[in-house]
């Protein structure tokens, strides 16, 4: 059958290639070994209809395949992520269809804010159930490499909010709040007057508790706010993990909101994800596909150049830049091992289609930021034309707290 010998062509291309861990179990009781060691994955396709997203497997294809139950999948999620990268790498080519794509979506508040609810708003203790004690969903801060999950994040926290010198009796801005850590820190332990938005209902309601519980209302403002209706000033601004929903023809105006609500000797910190793509293209094999369609709807990321060049037509000036790739790898690596090992409670909260989505990208995420595909930028910045005398000589301070 026609089927037959494509598929069996498809396998000895790879095989010839590279020796992958893998097995397919046809419906027909039929085995393929990709490799001559004993498989690690373990892939079963119930139907030949199934076939046409193996033999064209981009990420996208394979993601999709495994989300809407045209494929079962056995092994480790990191396994599986390394597998399914192999397929893409050795059969399609890295230019065309399937290379980096550059796309662009119309951004609206009602728009952005459908996308972030779809997003967040799945259940408060689904993401208790895999985040750290504070429930901070970014990338965590290893100082030394061997902090647990809860400690780097409180350091990621306190490394943001050193950088940005918050003082006492200072005004914090957090666009992206979350479930409140920051502000949360901000108030307790630097003494700043503190006001975080978010469009989450979810993330609002479990913020403004966690604020009274603290004892914080006096310091701590949580709202249900879309950044762009923000007004005021603030001392200083923080952004954690929210301007890759921002959009690319919207980032100077993104930046430009931020300006207008900086004081003039202000200090504002952005801390979000960019391509490695210097054309603002998205993951390759069409990873960026996959996670535009399931996880986050009208998301778009930048190359840090393309964010600077922004930032600087917003009116802002970067005056400190840090890559932390290397502890998003970390972070998301966690992520997904703590999603593996309370799978059965994570079952029992979602269906069986969110599950699949959420254990594929949180391994995807560790595999994408441990390879260079995607990165994370802290990006600390002033207003643009103030005097050099203002800025500070070194980054020493950074680090002596």
């Amino acid at each position: 059958m026609f089927w037959e010998k494509r598929l069996g062509s498809w396998v000895d291309s790879i095989r010839n290639q590279a020796a992958v861990p893998l097995r397919l179990e046809l419906w027909n009781g039929q085995r393929l070994d990709f490799g001559p060691a004993a498989p690690s994955v373990t892939v079963k396709v119930p139907h030949a209809s199934a076939l046409s997203y193996l033999l064209t497997p981009s990420l996208s294809n394979l993601g999709k395949a495994y989300v809407e139950g045209k494929i079962e999948v056995e092994g480790k999620v990191s396994e599986i992520i390394s597998v399914a990268n192999a397929l893409a790498r050795h059969t399609l080519e890295p230019t065309g269809k399937f290379a980096r794509i550059a796309r662009s979506f119309h951004h609206t508040k009602r728009r952005d804010e459908e996308a972030i609810r779809y997003h967040y708003d799945v259940s408060n203790d689904f993401y208790r159930a895999w985040l750290d004690e504070n429930m901070v969903y970014s990338c965590a801060y290893f100082e030394n490499g061997d902090e647990d999950l809860g400690s780097a994040q409180l350091k990621k926290i306190d490394h943001i909010l050193t950088k940005i010198r918050l003082g006492p009796g200072q005004t914090l801005l957090d666009i992206g709040c979350g479930w409140g850590a920051l502000v949360l820190r901000a108030a307790d332990k630097f003494g700043a007057r503190c006001v975080g938005v978010t469009l989450s209902q979810n993330q609002y309601e479990l913020a403004r508790e966690r604020v009274a519980r603290a004892g914080l209302s006096d310091r701590v403002e949580i709202r249900l706010q879309d950044y762009r209706d923000v007004s005021g000033s603030f001392d200083r601004i923080t952004s954690v993990g929210m301007f890759e929903h921002v959009g690319a023809r919207h980032l100077p105006d993104y930046f430009r909101k931020m300006h207008s609500l900086l004081a003039e000797d202000g200090v504002a910190m952005n801390h979000g994800i960019t391509t490695t793509d210097p054309d603002d293209g998205e993951t390759a094999y069409g990873g960026g596909e996959f996670i535009e369609e399931y996880v986050f709807p009208h998301g778009e990321l930048e190359h840090i150049s393309t964010v600077l060049k922004a930032m600087q037509a917003g009116g802002l000036e970067a005056f400190d830049v840090e890559n932390l790739r290397r502890h998003y790898a970390r972070t998301c690596g966690i992520w997904a091992d703590n999603f593996e090992s309370r799978s059965e409670y994570l079952r029992t909260m979602v269906d069986d289609r969110r599950f699949r989505i959420w254990r594929v990208y949180l391994g995807g995420c560790a595999y994408a930021f441990a390879h260079d595909w995607v990165s994370l930028y802290q990006v600390v910045c002033t207003r643009a034309g103030r005097h050099g005398d203002t800025l500070p000589w070194s980054r020493r301070y950074m680090y002596e707290r």
